[in-house]
């Protein structure tokens, strides 16, 4: 049975308390350095932006990376999907050559 622990983090100077499982701590202490730079990033030297708004766009920001990420990854699989066909049917050629 896993439990979960709780973690303080500091995202754009407020510390929120999150559970989280024990194996997975690193992992949303990464995230929350993550998204505290980008909301740093998005709120730039104006000090007086409303937090919800400068929440919603490094979210926007990070969402549309990651999406980018997702696109080029589906492209690299079709690629290696392709080269692999390629590779299979001159394998295929190679077997059924007359010796």
């Amino acid at each position: 049975m896993s439990t979960s622990e709780p973690v303080s983090v500091h995202i754009l100077d407020r510390e929120y308390t999150i559970g989280v499982e024990a194996g997975e701590r690193s992992s949303l202490m990464a995230a929350a350095r993550l998204l505290d730079g980008k909301m740093r990033e998005v709120r730039g030297n104006n000090r007086m932006a409303a937090v919800d708004r400068v929440a919603v766009l490094a979210a926007l920001n990070l969402a549309h990376e990651l999406q980018q990420l997702r696109d080029e990854n589906s492209a690299r699989e079709k690629e290696i999907t392709r080269t692999l066909g390629d590779l299979h049917s001159k394998l295929d050629g190679l077997l059924d050559a007359p010796r």
